[in-house]
């Protein structure tokens, strides 16, 4: 093969890369062929022998960014909404232990045990890191009360938290390093699925967007909270990948057992004791998102032998636009398609008095997708037909008529819940990834009311205000920990930038 300098000349008399450079970095000029728009580009901004194990100018820009995180100020607004973000987990793990996984978490950690370093939630248990990850993961989705993020369609909170907090009481950050730890997990686990197409990737191959999302937040979060550099946060997203996992064969589950595993649990344990084998000094592939055998060529969706991904979103507007600031906190404890039909009905009956009895039929449109997730479910929470129903009868959804399954079968219930049809609409479609729906109830005196709810209340377009927060906190937590306990909490979840070390929050976290 001919060496000369001219053949090895990465770039033309402009400084862009050559083609004849470019089709060699990619190994063959046909692979450009088979590569979607969006990942040729990548591959184009990559410039990196993707044969070998050298670092693409992404992952530089990444590695690098995440590495710096832990010391980087982040905007007061955005401060402000990490924190009611971590003050929504928190109230999701303390509520979620009454309920089967939650306890089964709880059983798990005690049964397990460990050197005693980190905190587990709503219990008198400290143990491992890797084991409260995991327990406080599950704890926090034993059910709908966590935060979603729609362009990635995952729950962020739910793996993150729990990920940067073990991380975080194991090597003893402080209360802004916490905060700085969470954010960067938002944003990179966001990135990720959002980079392989968001919504579309689990109906494209059949994997789980929440799975996927899931590890990368965690990892991110918990890779920050042991402060690692940008070199190992490199083998942090390796390690990661190769523990990516989760099918959507998750929506069969009747329990939410399997789904408080894969959305939370299994993330965040494993994120903690991958930051500290790397910390150890684990070594690696120094750039999973290109190179043979890389990330996209593995997981991504394929149209017609084209991979449809696009690695440039891992970096783009990063440290511009924070994830978690796009991400929506629950007002009511249900799965997220279910939000705005019931924001519907709080609409309704403020504009007329009415009651189940008057409802001749309710019509409730959303996005195939959701439809598909929430339409006749066995789980009370994300069962759309129950929840209208519960609505209809009680004029409000609390986080005791949700976990109420034996209202399932309750006559009443059955006989309201024969009235509400759940339909798949294009225009909601069109509208995805908004959690839209449009709901049309009729009457028996032949009136009609109509509400297409386009921004559901704790979304970014309308957000909660820190009082709601903290309402909905104190809600969920004054009844598991106590009134004096939760508001001790509150005070210092609220000023949590102030706090010199994240153990301080074991106190108020635990049991008495």
């Amino acid at each position: 093969m001919n060496h000369s300098p001219e053949n090895e000349k990465i770039t033309d008399s402009s400084g862009k890369i050559s083609r004849r450079r470019l089709i060699k970095l990619s190994g063959l000029s046909g692979a450009l062929a088979a590569l979607s728009p969006g990942f040729a580009k990548a591959v184009a901004f990559l410039g990196s022998d993707q044969s070998s194990n050298a670092v693409s100018p992404i992952m530089q820009q990444l590695s690098a960014y995440m590495s710096t995180a832990s010391s980087r100020a982040l905007p007061e607004e955005v401060v402000e909404k990490a924190k009611q973000h971590i003050l929504d987990t928190y109230a999701a793990m303390i509520s979620g232990s009454g309920l089967p996984p939650g306890r089964a978490a709880l059983e798990f950690a005690r049964a397990y045990g460990g050197k005693e370093i980190a905190t587990v939630v709503a219990s008198k248990i400290v143990c491992g890191p890797i084991e409260a990850a995991f327990a406080n993961g599950v704890l926090a989705h034993s059910d709908e009360t966590d935060d979603s993020h729609g362009p990635s369609r995952s729950h962020p909170g739910v793996s993150t938290v729990p990920a940067g907090f073990a991380s975080g009481e194991q090597y003893a950050i402080s209360g802004a390093h916490f905060i700085r730890a969470v954010t960067l997990g938002y944003d990179i686990g966001t990135r990720v699925s959002m980079s392989l197409g968001g919504p579309g990737y689990q109906a494209a191959t059949h994997r789980s967007t929440h799975g996927t999302a899931a590890c990368f937040c965690a990892g991110a979060a918990a890779g920050c909270a042991a402060g690692l550099s940008a070199e190992q946060m490199r083998l942090m997203l390796d390690y990661t990948a190769q523990q990516t996992s989760g099918i959507g064969a998750w929506s069969r589950d009747a329990e939410h057992m399997e789904k408080a595993f894969l959305f939370a649990g299994k993330p965040a344990g494993v994120a903690v004791m991958t930051a500290s084998l790397i910390r150890s000094g684990w070594s690696g592939v120094e750039d999973i998102f290109s190179g043979s055998d890389n990330f996209y060529e593995a997981l991504a969706p394929r149209e017609n032998g084209a991979i449809k991904a696009d690695p440039s979103l891992l970096v783009d507007k990063l440290g511009e636009r924070y994830e978690i600031a796009r991400t929506n906190i629950k007002k009511w404890t249900v799965g997220s398609p279910i939000q705005a039909p019931l924001d519907a009905m709080v609409i309704f009956f403020k504009q007329r008095s009415f009651t189940a009895d008057d409802v001749q039929k309710v019509v409730v449109r959303v996005a195939t997708d959701e439809a598909n997730t929430v339409s006749n479910r066995d789980i009370p929470d994300i069962c759309m037909e129950h929840m209208v129903a519960i609505m209809l009868l009680d004029k409000t959804v609390t986080f005791q008529s949700v976990h109420d399954k034996a209202r399932m079968k309750d006559p009443a219930v059955l006989k309201v819940r024969a009235k509400v049809e759940v339909l798949a609409d294009p225009r909601i479609d069109a509208r995805r990834p908004r959690r839209e729906a449009i709901v049309e109830v009729t009457l028996k005196d032949g009136t009609q009311l109509s509400e297409w709810v386009r921004d559901v209340r704790g979304t970014a377009d309308n957000p909660m205000t820190r009082q709601e927060v903290v309402d909905k906190a104190r809600d969920l937590i004054a009844p598991v920990l106590g009134s004096a306990a939760c508001t001790a909490l509150l005070d210092k979840l609220l000023a949590l930038e102030n706090l010199k070390d994240v153990r301080e929050l074991r106190p108020e976290l635990q049991r008495s």
